[in-house]
Order: C-alpha cells, then structure tokens, then sequence
C-alpha cells in the first residue's frame, strides 16, 4: 500500500507505482481530503486520520499489509506501527512531525507560503509544468532534481495540493499538534525502515535522528541524491528498497493474480471483492 503526503495523491507515486505493479499487488490510495476521497466530516487532523487508515485496512481485510508512506502518510504509518497489529513491512520516508523548535516554524510558514503562492498560480500551471526552467525554480525546495522531473507529475501534483480542503489545518497540525508518535524497542514486531533524502529542504535529515530515537527498531536508509521526495528523485533505488524490505506477502494478502491500485477510500469500499479495478496505465493514474 502507498500513502501519499500532505497535499499529494495517488498520482505522486507515478515513477514507481508500475515498476512495484510488476513484483507486487499495489494500493495506492487517496487519503481522505485528497484526490477522489472526500475529508471527514468534522475537523481534520493526524489522530483522525490515523483512526481512518486504521478502520479501512480492517473493513477491508487488509490489516497486515506492507506500506510505504511519504511525508504526512509516512507519519500515518509510524502512528499505526507503534499501535501494532496493523500493519506489515512500514517503510517511512521523511515522516513530518519530527521537527523541533525553530523548525516548526520554518516548515509550517515555507510550506504554507508555497501553497498560498500555488493558489495565485492557478491559471499559470500548465506553462510551469511544460517547461523545464520554471519547474527548477517553483519545486527547488521539494526536490533535488526539479527540471528532471516529468511535466504530467509536476502538473498533477500542483493541482492536487490547492485542491485540497484538509490542507492548512493538517499543516498545523503536523507542525504543532500532538507529539509525532514512538514505540518502545522490541514493540515493533515487522520491518521499519525509515527513508530520508540527505538533500530534504523540508524535512531536514537532522531529524532522520530523532525519528531513529522514537523508532528504536528501525532502520535509516538515505538516499544520497533526493530531496524529500525519494518517489521522484531516486525512483529506482526506492523501488529497490521496496522489493528488498517487502516479502509479497502480509497477514492478510496471498500472493497477487494482478497488480491493482485503488483510486480513493471509497472506490475500494464500493467494490464487493474488496480490491479495487486492475492497475491503470501511468496516463490513467
């Protein structure tokens, strides 16, 4: 399973999700006030969230299954494994939440500021996308390589982030809510991997650190040439990992017929087998 960041969706695996479809059964979903999945009803927030992630894996018959999560859905997933009994294999990229003192801050103003700025740019987005300078420029603080990075990715990830209702107040949160969650060494029963680009302008790798700290079980695996998205910058190396850490199997899946990817929280839940229509091609993601 794959959970996208704050302001992210499905698409933001689009450099990896087919590579992975070829070794494994994917999910790749749409958190809840992202891409096709509608928020929650009340306020937004981590814990929430969490309770979301956790209760759709069980109505699904999917508790058990192996993760990978970036960002915000990374910090889900940390928030699950230290709960047990959920999930499999976690691999956990540049969880946000682990920032201290003048770094709160620093992440929750620069990351704000850029959506805000993303908000005015509506009509300009295609042209940004289209051209390698301007991608340089806007997407230096996310990633290591911003001109390499594909104009359909770079386009889809814009919109995705000011399309999003849920987006200022789970910021706020990550940046000064509840504590970013830990588990005591030797909780953790399954593989965690904790993923951090040495070049992450909005995660800084001093907090790789304090993640480790939190997490006594698991294991750092830097990616030497990436930003803080590692799905983008290093796909490859990532797609490695994955296939490396996961066994392609878990608790509660059998090995794949077909790869799969759900679009939303709800595609999966409205489908009676449980799993979502077969893996579209990248175009369709």
């Amino acid at each position: 399973m794959l959970v996208h960041g704050l302001g992210g969706s499905r698409r933001s695996w689009r450099l990896v999700i087919d590579a992975l479809a070829t070794q494994r059964e994917v999910i790749a979903i749409d958190l809840p006030g992202f891409g096709c999945t509608p928020a929650l009803s009340g306020e937004a927030s981590i814990r929430r969230l969490s309770d979301a992630l956790a209760h759709y894996l069980r109505t699904n018959g999917l508790i058990g299954i192996d993760a990978v999560g970036s960002g915000m859905g990374a910090r889900l997933l940390l928030e699950l494994a230290s709960r047990g009994g959920v999930l499999g294999t976690v691999i956990a990229l540049a969880p946000s939440g682990f920032a201290r003192g003048w770094e709160r801050a620093a992440y929750f103003l620069s990351t704000l500021l850029f959506n805000q700025l993303l908000r005015l740019m509506q009509s300009v987005m295609p042209f940004i996308a289209r051209h390698t300078w301007a991608r340089a420029l806007l997407l230096a603080h996310f990633s290591a390589h911003p001109a390499r990075l594909p104009a359909q990715l770079v386009l889809e990830e814009l919109r995705s982030r000011t399309a999003s209702t849920s987006f200022n107040k789970l910021l706020f949160d990550l940046a000064f809510g509840e504590r970013a969650p830990a588990a005591a060494q030797g909780s953790v029963r399954c593989a965690l991997v904790i993923g951090w680009g040495r070049c992450d302008r909005v995660c800084l790798p001093r907090q790789a650190k304090r993640t480790l700290c939190a997490f006594p079980d698991a294991q750092l695996h830097w990616f030497a040439d990436s930003g803080h998205y590692p799905q983008w910058d290093m796909p490859q190396q990532l797609v490695r990992l994955i296939l490396e850490c996961s066994p392609g199997q878990s608790l509660a899946l059998a090995p794949p017929a077909a790869p799969r990817v759900a679009r939303s929280f709800q595609s999966i839940l409205d489908n009676s087998s449980g799993l979502a229509a077969p893996h579209p091609p990248p175009s369709a993601l």
